[in-house]
């Protein structure tokens, strides 16, 4: 194994051999073989190990077993401990997913403030095929059945085309000691039951199981391949902006192919959604309808789809009134969380645009109040003699759901002087009888 792997590396990942690597060692056979596999090539590495502290007295065994393997290969050892158990509870989420946020979030700082090239792990084949069940068993795309990925930006997993077997040979045969996992051998997780019940069978209905397996796997990359090329041909025609708000998309792109609802997975799986149904009636449905996942939401804006996320901001600050007083606009300037209004003297009125308004300063009282627009808000748009519901002022004028939400309007006591951005009040303008003119102006 060790010239299959010194061979690999020269014609395939032939780039590590002049990087500073991170090596991730849980103590376990697969990360002590990649070790000892690395220090014989005399690749410039350092091991990385992460105690979880799910296991006791073994946890600390197993940190204290690559403190020792470090000591043994004259090379650097960071080990980080981890409330792993507290992370999930807090975060909702499984102890194999806690551990593995956790692991990789840290494996990254380590690189960036240490200046690692690359961080290897020691995935191999069978945990290739594992993944792989596990992914079908719970239903997925594509994407879901082409496997791990050997590299994927920083992260690199040399031992991807060696078995398991290939591995416990290699330790055996080089009298290489190394830490068994007790978890390993527990039916509680599904990875673990799939490992020591379901891949047994496979194996002996077909003793090349792994090596038809990958044939399958190149095959599912290859057409991965091709839809990815349609996916982006559909991507280029029906995107047609793409801004800090989020991006839109013309609904006639996805209605002219022959599978609407696969060009949909395939284009919006990354952001959450789960309900395709959903998203599918979309396409049809009246303006203003969405679908919500926990981080965006998909909305019917008209002939457009507009993918946002879900302004967790924007909603917390909703309920904020930021107070402009008299001195700050003395001062010419106050900031928003999208731009700022500057405040000057003018001497003569022009006319008001959207992001500049001039008013009658004798009118305004002080402190003046900024806060995003709300349900029941009125005011007299500039040259009408009637008062407009903000809500149906922001409709006439066709405006996206996520437009509509990051609309501010600007007031003085009860009475709105402008809605920020878009028109001015009728009962703030400059009249000849004006002596004080101030110019309000929305900058970027």
């Amino acid at each position: 194994m060790q010239k299959d792997f010194e061979n690999y590396i020269e014609n395939k990942l032939y780039f590590l051999k002049e990087a500073r690597l991170l090596i991730a060692n849980s103590g376990g056979i697969d990360s002590v073989v990649i070790t000892h596999l690395c220090h014989k090539l005399k690749l410039n590495f350092a091991l990385a190990h992460c105690n979880f502290n799910l296991r006791g007295k073994e946890s600390n065994a197993d940190k204290d077993f690559v403190i020792k393997l470090g000591e043994q290969l004259d090379v650097e050892v960071f080990v980080q401990n981890f409330n792993t158990q507290d992370y999930a509870n807090k975060h909702r989420c499984s102890i194999q997913m806690a551990a593995r946020e956790l692991r990789y979030d840290w494996f990254n700082d380590l690189a960036q403030h240490l200046d690692f090239d690359y961080i290897l792990t020691a995935h191999h084949a069978d945990d290739n095929l594992e993944t792989f069940l596990i992914n079908f068993t719970r239903g997925t795309g594509l994407n879901g059945l082409t496997g791990i990925p050997e590299i994927n930006e920083n992260i690199v997993r040399p031992l991807l085309k060696f078995s398991r077997a290939q591995i416990e040979t290699y330790a055996k045969a080089s009298d290489i000691n190394w830490r068994e996992d007790s978890s390993n051998s527990s039916r509680k997780y599904l990875r673990n039951k799939l490992r020591h019940n379901v891949v047994p069978i496979l194996k002996e209905i077909n003793p090349q199981l792994l090596d038809s397996f990958q044939s399958t796997l190149d095959n599912l990359n290859d057409t991965a391949y091709i839809v990815d090329e349609s996916l982006n041909a559909v991507s280029k025609r029906a995107i047609i902006d793409i801004d800090e708000k989020g991006i839109t998309y013309k609904i006639s792109e996805f209605k002219k192919v022959n599978n609407p609802k696969a060009y949909l997975f395939e284009m919006f799986k990354d952001y959450g959604f789960t309900e395709w149904n959903d998203v599918v009636d979309l396409l049809d449905a009246e303006t203003g309808k969405y679908v919500k996942s926990n981080t965006h939401r998909l909305i019917k804006h008209r002939e457009f789809l507009i993918l946002t996320d879900c302004h967790s901001e924007l909603v917390s600050e909703s309920h904020i009134t930021m107070l402009i007083s008299k001195s700050v606009v003395r001062n010419g300037k106050f900031e928003m969380p999208f731009g700022f209004l500057r405040f000057d003297e003018a001497d003569a009125l022009k006319e008001n645009s959207k992001n500049i308004i001039f008013v009658d300063a004798e009118k305004l009282k002080f402190p003046l109040e900024l806060r995003l627009w709300k349900k029941g808000d009125v005011f007299q748009p500039l040259g009408m003699t009637g008062k407009k519901k903000i809500s149906k002022y922001l409709k006439d004028e066709k405006l996206s759901p996520v437009e509509k939400e990051d609309t501010w309007v600007l007031k003085s006591d009860n009475d709105i002087i402008w809605v920020v951005g878009r028109r001015a009040d009728e009962r703030f303008k400059v009249s000849k009888e004006s002596k004080q003119i101030l110019k309000i102006e929305l900058k970027y």
